[in-house]
């Protein structure tokens, strides 16, 4: 029989939440995690981990001055860890603070905890419930679930389209700039606030070639949230003057490329495209390519998860989409739907495709109006429930 939580515990669950978010985008390799001590229902600290190497949120909330921790309820919204990291274990800290019980949210995922941070404290005589608002904590670290689970980083395809289905004009480079743009200024604001809450963002080379754009997160007080920036460019044919390799205050753009074969034609020129990008400040990683000479989307991936790339936004263009979809490796999905009909121009998706027979199929759907555009926002039905038609 499952633990029923009360309206209080929820409450204050709620709340270690929306600390954990706090840290969001400056965790990494960590996850996100709140915690909140209570006594006779009242609050007496808050935490949250701030970066990898600082304090847990746990050790944050107990070692608040002035707090008399004996006895009082901690919330954590992540199970505590009892290994030896950067920092020291957290069951140990709150087995010397005298806390009487502790409300877990979910359990962690990560083999060096999974289950024996729990274990830990009850075998002490610690009273430890878990499972309070066990979907929205795992909502929250699902992105850090799959990276220690599965080695790849969570994928949110992200798309500005017309109703019709269509991203763009289909024009290398527009001579109207406002002809790049499918949505609202608030569409626009909100695709950077997605951006702020991936570890990285990517592009195709047609969107670098068509758009020359920045990739950074442009929001008041945004500085310093700017995710890795990453180029999916096969031969390597992104302008050394691209304006995404000059932006400071970034990390420095990631080119991924496909290894030259020994035979190519074109090997002395792609060459000198490669040192000319490394000059500007670009950094190149070549990956074995397939048959077709791309790049495949799974070893992108763990290339990226070597790197602690958690959660990646991919912005595009049709044929980068295309590849993720055809891989269906695409966990969630961000679409903002401008209120307009184009008729023609560049689809959402181009490429090989999957079978109609078994598209990735979306769940649990969030429609929410941004400004004159619509936000569609869903996760992808994992390969066990996947229905077939």
């Amino acid at each position: 029989m499952s633990k029923v939580f009360s309206k209080a515990d929820q409450r204050f669950m709620c709340e270690a939440l929306a600390l954990a978010e706090l840290g969001r985008g400056q965790t990494r390799p960590n996850p996100v995690v709140g915690a909140l001590l209570v006594r006779g229902g009242r609050v007496l600290a808050r935490g949250y981990h701030r970066r990898a190497g600082l304090p847990h949120a746990e050790i944050e909330a107990l070692s608040r001055k002035g707090v008399r921790t004996q006895g009082a309820t901690l919330y954590v919204t992540l199970e505590p860890c009892c290994h030896q990291g950067r920092t020291g274990p957290c069951t140990e800290a709150i087995l010397r603070a005298g806390i009487r019980r502790v409300v877990v949210g979910c359990c962690d995922e990560n083999p060096l905890v999974s289950g024996r941070g729990v274990l830990h404290l009850r075998r002490a005589g610690i009273r430890v419930d878990v499972g309070c608002l066990d979907d929205e904590c795992r909502k929250q670290n699902r992105a850090f679930f799959l990276w220690v689970r599965a080695h790849r980083p969570w994928v949110t395809l992200k798309v500005a389209t017309t109703l019709d289905g269509f991203i763009g004009s289909g024009e290398v480079r527009p001579r109207d700039l406002s002809a790049r743009f499918v949505t609202g200024q608030a569409a626009r604001a909100h695709a950077h606030l997605l951006r702020s809450q991936h570890d990285a963002v990517l592009v195709g080379v047609g969107t670098v070639l068509a758009d020359n754009p920045r990739l950074t997160v442009r929001l008041p007080g945004s500085a310093g949230l700017s995710p890795l920036r990453v180029v999916l460019d096969g031969h390597l044919h992104t302008p050394p003057s691209a304006r995404l390799i000059r932006q400071l205050g970034t990390p420095r753009l990631l080119i991924i490329g496909a290894q030259p074969r020994e035979e190519a034609s074109d090997a002395s020129a792609r060459l000198g495209r490669e040192r000319a990008l490394r000059r500007a400040g670009a950094e190149i990683l070549l990956l074995p390519a397939d048959r077709a000479g791309r790049v495949p989307i799974r070893s992108l991936l763990r290339a990226l998860a070597e790197r602690g790339v958690q959660s990646l936004l991919v912005e595009g263009g049709s044929r980068v989409h295309g590849a993720f979809i055809s891989a269906a490796l695409v966990d969630s999905v961000a679409f903002f739907v401008a209120p307009s009909l184009a008729g023609a121009g560049r689809p959402i998706a181009e490429g090989q495709g999957l079978d109609w027979r078994t598209p990735l199929r979306l769940r649990r759907f969030e429609v929410s109006a941004v400004g004159e555009d619509v936000l569609l926002q869903a996760d992808v039905l994992g390969p066990k429930l996947r229905r077939r038609n």
